[in-house]
């Protein structure tokens, strides 16, 4: 088999640097190393110090502790998490098997810090619980069937994340819950194996807009046991949350930082160019803000982020896995101006306006994928999706369930639009807590919608084509250029950068459709613009003068059966490709996204398991792709 790069065919024997690579730590630039001073090692492998395996978990993920997952019928335990996670077989929530097709790498258990015990307090009538009136309430309603059970949830909901009231103030019900996480976190983690996180979910919600924020720690119990997690009733402004991130370093000497949840419902809010309190950023707030937050989640259950047909109309593939009628709450409808503040590639370019206006870039994150699962299951794949809540796990009836209620019914949210994805990829070295955070903290991360994609991108000046197709293209990669996360800048006179880009399919997976690099940038105005390159695709479609192959994949699916092939499109894909519109005054970003070719989706499998109708608010096919964290120019350095 051959991958097309700009025309020219490329054995698929090249792609061995990235198909062996399958641990971490921060590249220092020492390839190869001397056996000896002053001798040469005949070992070219001696001294390698830049990360060459690619691990995939999932960073966002909630068991029966959390409120809005054990007070709706999760009943999955953290030790049932970390056992499907490492490749156990599980009875899920609703009763059945579950497992996953290979096991993940690692996982980060994030309950919601806000109302942390009610869930234990009511499933172990807690008496502080049952003393409160409002508690004893609730306690009864949860216990008087499933109508009652949904109602005191909505109140708590209402109460506690829309009001910005703990109705659990005083009752003291998280004890020592958290240092039950932190300790059993420690004891699944498996340094060479297996690497547990801990953390916790901000669950900030103001008036129904999402500004919920995954705080991840990359220290074990020693350090985390040390606090608690902060909650938004102690402090609603993100700024409070990275003060509280700070002070836990400074006390604990640890490692933390916050991930903002994906964007798309919290109505134009999570990324507009101001302060939460809207007056205008300050260098300084920037600063922390990128400080501490160098991630993004950009897709998850609630829908894909990456951009949105309104905001890229050139984009074909713009108009994908969209939660885009109201917030989170379904109390407010989504507007065209909201947009650009909530979706990652217009943020990007946000984030280059602002750098312009006051020297610092707030949002010049990374990019990864998460499930934020409600139900302890990370399943991600298409064809074995059980759902993100107990009530959506498989059953013939599980497509027209309401997820985000709303009065006005085009503001709802049904089960069938929740989105099988996705998975975090690190580069690292070995598969441990230090390696893995390391990764997120430089950023040499990417998010996949559920597939386990292999993808490498470099960019350098002084690349050429036949490095793509050299055996130590890695090596070549890290030596004279910088991997995702990457800042290049120093542009020598008359050139532009050049990027080598690699990406294998999920070996249990499909087919790769293409390779694609969007560029964003900002012009001498003040004005910002995106355009979308193909640098590699399969088959015997060819890259027009504009940089585009406009002729789609084809497709493989039969929808009845939910089955489809792999005879067209490629194992993997390589390409090389220099910016041809490259300006050295102008501030730019560019990532790669790969796509596979079509599948069913996890409803269409649905429709053939269980012999229902397919769902008409869903496309029966999906293409599945991964977002690597960009590389940035600039041309003040």
């Amino acid at each position: 088999m051959a991958t097309r790069i700009h025309g020219h065919a490329l054995p698929l024997a090249a792609m061995v640097a990235l198909g062996a690579a399958s641990g971490a730590g921060a590249f220092d630039g020492s390839v190869p190393a001397q056996a000896v001073e002053g001798t040469a090692a005949y070992s070219p492998f001696v001294g390698r110090a830049y990360p060459d395996r690619v691990l995939f978990g999932d960073l966002h993920f909630h068991t029966e502790i959390s409120f809005d997952a054990g007070l709706i019928g999760t009943s999955l335990t953290m030790h049932d998490a970390f056992r499907i996670a490492r490749g156990e077989k599980i009875v899920s929530n609703t009763g059945q098997p579950v497992q996953l097709v290979r096991p993940l790498d690692f996982l980060a258990i994030t309950e919601h810090a806000e109302m942390l015990g009610i869930a234990t307090a009511i499933r172990g009538s807690d008496p502080r619980l049952l003393a409160d009136d409002w508690g004893r309430q609730t306690y009864d309603l949860f216990n008087s069937g499933q109508e009652g059970r949904m109602a005191a949830f909505a109140d708590i909901i209402d109460i506690g994340t829309v009001q910005g009231v703990d109705p659990t103030e005083g009752l003291d019900l998280d004890g020592d819950i958290w240092l039950d996480i932190v300790e059993t976190v420690d004891a699944y983690n498996d340094p060479g194996r297996f690497t547990s996180l801990a953390g916790f979910e901000w669950t900030f919600t103001p008036q129904g807009d999402n500004l919920h924020r995954v705080v991840l720690f990359g220290d074990g119990a020693a350090r985390t046991a040390q606090t608690r997690p902060f909650t938004f009733f102690e402090g609603s402004d993100p700024e409070l949350l990275w003060d509280y991130m700070a002070g836990y370093e400074a006390a604990t000497g640890g490692q933390v930082i916050a991930v903002p949840h994906n964007a798309n419902m919290s109505n134009g809010l999570m990324f507009a160019p101001t302060k939460f309190d809207g007056t205008p950023m300050d260098a300084g707030y920037a600063a922390k803000r990128i400080r501490w937050e160098p991630m993004h989640e950009m897709t998850q259950i609630k829908g894909d982020e990456e951009t949105h047909p309104m905001l890229s109309p050139d984009d074909e593939f713009a108009d994908f896995e969209s939660w885009d009628v109201a917030n989170l709450s379904g109390s407010a409808p989504k507007t065209p101006e909201m947009l650009r503040y909530e979706y990652a590639r217009s943020a990007l370019k946000v984030g280059l306006e602002v750098e312009r206006e006051i020297g610092v870039n707030p949002f010049k994150f990374g990019l990864y994928g998460t499930t934020d699962t409600h139900t302890a299951i990370p399943t991600t794949r298409e064809d074995n999706y059980f759902g993100k809540y107990q009530h959506t796990e498989p059953s013939p009836n599980r497509h027209n369930i309401e997820v985000i209620p709303a009065e006005d019914p085009a503001l709802r949210i049904l089960t069938a639009q929740e989105s099988a994805a996705g998975l975090t990829a690190v580069w690292a070295r070995e598969n441990t807590r230090a390696e893995v955070f390391g990764a997120l903290t430089r950023k040499e991360a990417y998010a996949t919608t559920g597939p386990r994609m292999s993808v490498r991108v470099f960019g350098g000046w002084d690349f050429t084509e036949a490095d793509l197709g050299a055996a130590d293209f890695v090596a070549t990669g890290y030596r004279r250029g910088v991997p995702m996360g990457g800042d290049l800048s120093n542009a020598p006179e008359g050139a532009a950068p050049r990027f080598m880009v690699q990406a294998l399919r999920d070996p249990d997976g499909a087919n790769l459709d293409r390779i694609q690099i969007i560029k964003g940038w900002i012009d001498a105005a003040g004005e910002t613009h995106e355009r979308i390159y193909d640098v590699a695709v399969s088959g015997d479609r060819e890259i027009g003068e504009d940089g585009r192959a406009r002729t789609p994949v084809g497709t493989t699916v039969d929808i009845p059966t939910a089955t489809y092939t792999n005879s067209i499109g490629a194992a993997a894909l390589a390409g090389f490709w220099e910016d041809p519109e490259f300006d050295a005054a102008q501030n730019a970003f560019y990532y790669v996204r790969a796509i596979e070719i079509p599948k069913p989706r996890w409803t269409t499998h649905d429709a053939a398991f269980f012999g229902v109708p397919l769902p008409e608010s869903v496309p029966p096919t999906v293409q599945d792709r991964a977002y690597t964290s960009p590389i940035w120019y600039s041309a003040g350095n």
